[in-house]
């Protein structure tokens, strides 16, 4: 039996995107997809397509800590400049998302307003355009309460999996698994960091290969945002 592998390679050659632009026609038109295939997308591309840049001050700690603030719905801690926010999407990050850098001097980029249907945009236009099915998932840099470094993670999903629930089955033992949710997003939004990288210029990345059955038309990336009754840190 060959085992499982996966392919992940960046897609190089797209414009610089604009307000207005839409990314699943630039994918359809230019991105060597197949089916099945999960495309993921960082949230700056995203969020510069939707007009989600605005104008603030970066010599200005002032200025970038009111934007901060101005996109979350709760504080949760503060050291310095840094500001750990609760966004309107149930995020916990760094600065409620708010991105100055890869952008113009004067600049910062927003997270997008609905980053699920963000994504349902992107995967409904290749689907229209190119007859393919794929997943689709906007990525964006996250730290770790309890773990140096950065990781990309999902932050919208379409067409594949936010978590796949292995409650019930059996591990290889033979034991049944009583707590074991994996959240498949994420780990598909990590690889493709890999080959995307932070200053390549590399914003879309295909993964392929993943498991057909992580492949579903209704998802969203709030099966990952843990419950505030769940929570015991917050």
């Amino acid at each position: 039996m060959t085992p499982p592998s996966l392919l992940v390679f960046g897609v190089e050659g797209l414009p610089e995107i604009a307000a207005g632009a839409s990314i699943g026609v630039l994918l359809a038109a230019q991105a060597p997809l197949e089916p099945g295939d999960v495309v993921v997308v960082t949230q700056k591309i995203v969020s510069k397509s939707e007009g989600r840049v605005v104008a603030v001050d970066a010599d200005d700690p002032a200025a970038k800590r009111r934007l901060a603030e101005s996109e979350a719905v709760r504080i949760l801690r503060r050291r310095g400049e840094l500001v750990i926010t609760e966004t309107r999407h149930g995020f916990v990050c760094a600065n409620s998302g708010v991105d100055l850098s890869n952008v113009a001097e004067g600049s910062a980029v927003l997270l997008p307003v609905d980053p699920d249907r963000s994504a349902r945009g992107i995967r409904d236009a290749v689907r229209a355009i190119a007859g393919l099915e794929i997943g689709v998932i906007i990525s964006d840099t996250f730290g770790r309460a309890w773990r140096r470094g950065l990781v990309d993670v999902a932050i919208g999903c379409a067409g594949v999996a936010a978590i796949v629930d292995l409650r019930g089955t059996v591990d290889g033992s033979g034991r049944v698994l009583a707590a074991t949710e994996m959240c498949i997003a994420d780990e598909i939004a990590a690889a493709a960091e890999l080959v995307m990288g932070k200053a390549a210029h590399v914003p879309v990345a295909i993964v392929r290969g993943v498991d057909p059955s992580w492949l579903r038309e209704s998802s969203a990336v709030a099966e990952i945002v843990r419950p505030h009754g769940e929570d015991l840190f917050r």
